[in-house]
């Protein structure tokens, strides 16, 4: 059912009335909208007589927005940006298909990439766009079609696909090890404990998991990724929990050692994740099928 007409005033009234908001002076949202301020003040004039209210405050100097149209502002302008993006979109993508998909940088690297190609075989027609994102996002206001995302698969409005559940090894330099008497996952609180701002209570429920009753604060330094945390343990900084797929190289070279024999699961796991009302585009359904036949129970890593 489409909306009445006098609820989708013009774009331009609302291109107006955003750029006044976001740069705080009709000659600069005039500037940026290539129009003169006269022109910028009759948009917003217009779109006042549409709205039947006003959302400028015109017993000042300048033009002001009114408090309720800069919240309005605010809403409208993640629908400007989508629609921007979606025509974008369109006029760039190959007639075969894109997909714009933001990736997680070591799980990306270490976990998708290798199994790309097989995907680029058997879906020449589709093109994956590749950018990382560290953290959540809101598919509104950023261009992507999906993502893979850790965490429990609770984002507002989306549908997911198990990938791939997190399993935890903590590591060390071998110089790290053999200098102290590692016996029991208790001795490792001897040693410094690095820690990844994505898993900060990774190490408290590692040392739950194992009988290990955890100091109130685990201290240690921090790193906001895997890769840099990484350097750190192979620089003997101290101890890293880390995924147990990331690590496997340098442990079957002798660059890292394991601190305990097996790999611990955690509560969070990779998940590809979309918005709902883009289910059914053809890109992503062909990278979410063939997914399907990567994901958990997991193949053996390509190498």
């Amino acid at each position: 059912m489409s909306a009445p007409r006098r609820f989708l005033p013009s774009i331009s009234s609302l291109r107006a009335l955003e750029a006044l908001d976001r740069l705080g002076s009709a000659s600069n949202a005039a500037t940026e909208l290539s129009l003169t301020q006269g022109a910028v003040s009759r948009q917003l004039q217009a779109l006042e007589r549409q709205l039947g209210q006003d959302l400028v405050d015109r017993g000042q100097k300048k033009l002001l927005l009114t408090p309720q149209a800069q919240e309005y502002a605010a809403e409208i302008r993640n629908a400007l940006n989508q629609i921007a993006q979606a025509t974008l979109r369109l006029q760039t993508a190959p007639l075969t298909g894109t997909l714009n998909l933001a990736i997680l940088p070591a799980f990306g690297m270490r976990w998708l990439m290798p199994r790309l190609p097989e995907f680029s075989r058997l879906h020449a027609d589709v093109t994956i766009n590749m950018t990382t994102r560290l953290e959540p996002f809101s598919f509104a206001a950023e261009p992507f079609d999906a993502a893979i995302h850790f965490g429990e698969a609770q984002w507002p409005g989306t549908e997911s696909l198990l990938l791939k559940s997190e399993q935890l090894l903590p590591v060390c330099a071998p110089d790290l090890a053999r200098a102290h008497d590692l016996i029991t996952p208790k001795d490792i609180l001897s040693l410094p404990l690095l820690h990844i701002q994505t898993r900060a209570e990774a190490w408290s429920d590692w040392f739950k998991a194992h009988d290990v009753t955890p100091p109130a604060s685990v201290s240690g330094t921090m790193y906001d990724q895997f890769a840099t945390i990484t350097q750190a343990a192979l620089h003997g900084l101290g101890v890293a929990l880390m995924p147990d797929y990331l690590v496997e190289q340098d442990i079957a070279t002798g660059r890292l050692v394991a601190l305990h024999p097996a790999p611990t699961e955690t509560r969070g796991a990779y998940y590809l994740v979309w918005p709902a009302s883009k289910s059914r585009m053809p890109p992503l359904a062909k990278f979410r099928d063939w997914l399907t036949t990567q994901a958990q129970p997991e193949d053996p890593l390509p190498r």
